[in-house]
C-alpha cells in the first residue's frame, strides 16, 4: 500500500508510506507502548478502588529499590532474556516462532532427564550435559516448526503455538505418571535433583549462574548479528527476502540455523529455571516466561542488549505483582498490563512505516 485516504466530517486523512525508517519513531514506540499501557493500567486500577499512583510506587519500589525484591527481579529476568535472546533472532528473520515456551518445557525435560539419570555425578560433568540436552531438546522442538517452513512454506506461527501445548502435556504426563517421585504422597513431582546438579548461586545471593550465561550469550548473539556475515545475511533475509534472494543467500539453511539457536536459547532458559530454582521437575513451572519473552523481543526490537534491559522491565511488573496481591489487587492486573504493552506496541508500530497527515477538507 503507498497511500490510503479517508474522510471524516470536514478534514481528510491519508497514510503514506514512508520511504525511509524514522530512527526517533522507532525508539519512541516501546517508551508510547508502555507509557499507554501504564495508562490503561491505571483506569483499570482505578476502576477497581485503588489508587493508580500508589500502586505503581509500590510496585516498582518492590521491585527494583528492595534487596530481596531486585534478587527477585534478576533470577525472574534470567529465563525472559534467553527465551527473549532466541525469539528476537527468529523475529528478526521475520521467524514468527511463538513456540519459546514449549521449547523451555522441552529443555527441562532433557535436562531434568539427565539429572534424574545422573544422581552420583559431580557438577563439572552433570551440568554441562544438562546444558547441551536442554539447548538439543530445545533446538530439536524449534526444528519441528523451522524445516517445513524452510521446506514446504509451512506456517510456522501456528505450529510452534501448537507444539507449546504438547510440551507442556508431555511434561504433564511424566510428573504424573513415570517420573512422579513415590515418596512425593501423590504430588506430581519428581525426585529432587542431586545438589550436584544445581546451578550455583552468585555470592550467596538467590542470583544463580544462569545470569552470567544470558549476559554472555546476549553479547556474544550482538557481535554474530552486527559483526559477522552471517548475522549480516540474516538482518538482510529480514528486511529484503528479495534482495537476499537475489545476492544468492541461502534462505533455507539460514531459516533451519535460526530456528535450532532460537530453541537451543529458549532450552537453556528451562534448564537454568529448572536447575536453579525448582532441582526438580514440576507442572507449571514456567509462568508463561517464553509467551513474556515474545513481549521483551518486541518492545527491544531484536536488539539483544536491549533484550537484557526490556527483560529486567518486565520482570520488575511481574515481582511488583505480588505487592499489588498484598494490596488486594489481582495478580491478572499484571497479564493485563502485559497484554496492554503488546496491543499499543503492535498498534503504534505502524507509525515506523507509514507517515499520518490530515488537512482540511476542500469545499466544491
Amino acid at each position: 500500500m503507498g497511500s490510503k485516504e479517508g474522510t471524516f466530517g470536514g478534514w481528510v486523512f491519508r497514510w503514506e508510506k514512508r520511504l525511509t525508517s524514522s530512527s526517533q519513531i522507532n525508539v519512541a514506540i516501546p517508551f508510547i507502548s508502555i507509557g499507554l499501557a501504564l495508562l490503561v493500567g491505571g483506569l483499570v486500577i482505578l476502576f477497581l478502588g485503588f489508587n493508580p499512583l500508589s500502586v505503581y510506587r509500590s510496585m516498582f519500589a518492590h521491585a527494583f529499590f528492595s534487596r530481596f525484591g531486585l534478587m527477585d527481579t534478576a533470577v525472574k529476568a534470567i529465563p525472559l532474556m534467553l527465551a527473549g535472546l532466541g525469539v528476537a533472532l527468529a523475529f528478526r528473520m521475520l521467524l514468527w516462532n511463538i513456540g519459546a515456551e514449549g521449547q523451555i518445557y522441552m529443555g527441562a525435560y532433557a535436562a531434568s532427564g539427565v539429572a534424574l539419570s545422573m544422581p552420583g555425578a559431580p557438577a563439572y560433568i552433570v551440568l554441562p550435559v544438562m546444558l547441551l540436552a536442554g539447548m538439543a531438546a530445545g533446538a530439536f522442538w524449534a526444528l519441528l516448526a523451522g524445516i517445513p517452513r524452510a521446506y514446504f512454506g509451512a506456517n510456522e506461527t501456528i505450529i510452534t503455538l501448537l507444539l507449546n501445548y504438547i510440551a507442556v502435556f508431555w511434561v504433564d504426563h511424566l510428573v504424573f505418571g513415570p517420573w512422579r517421585d513415590p515418596g512425593s504422597l501423590g504430588f506430581p513431582i519428581t525426585r529432587a535433583f542431586s545438589s550436584a546438579a544445581r546451578l550455583p548461586s552468585i555470592a550467596g545471593t538467590r542470583i544463580h549462574l544462569g545470569l552470567a550465561i544470558a549476559l554472555a550469550l546476549a553479547l556474544l548473539l550482538y557481535f554474530i548479528l552486527y559483526h559477522s556475515r552471517w548475522g549480516y545475511e540474516v538482518r538482510v533475509i529480514g528486511e529484503s527476502p528479495g534482495a537476499a534472494r537475489y545476492a544468492g543467500m541461502d534462505i533455507r539453511r539460514n531459516i533451519i540455523l535460526v530456528m535450532l539457536i532460537s530453541g537451543a536459547l529458549a532450552g537453556i532458559a528451562g534448564m537454568t529455571e529448572i536447575s536453579a530454582i525448582h532441582g526438580r521437575l514440576q507442572p507449571g513451572f514456567s509462568p508463561g516466561y517464553g509467551y513474556t519473552a515474545i513481549i521483551v523481543a518486541s518492545l527491544a526490537q531484536m536488539h539483544p542488549g536491549y533484550v537484557v534491559l526490556v527483560s529486567f522491565l518486565l520482570a520488575g511488573l511481574l515481582v511488583g505483582g505480588f505487592s499489588m496481591q498484598i494490596a488486594g489487587l489481582p495478580l491478572a492486573v499484571v497479564s493485563m498490563l502485559q497484554g496492554a504493552i503488546l496491543f499499543f506496541l503492535l498498534g503504534s508500530s505502524i507509525f515506523a512505516r507509514y507517515r499520518l497527515t490530515v488537512r482540511r477538507k476542500e469545499l466544491v
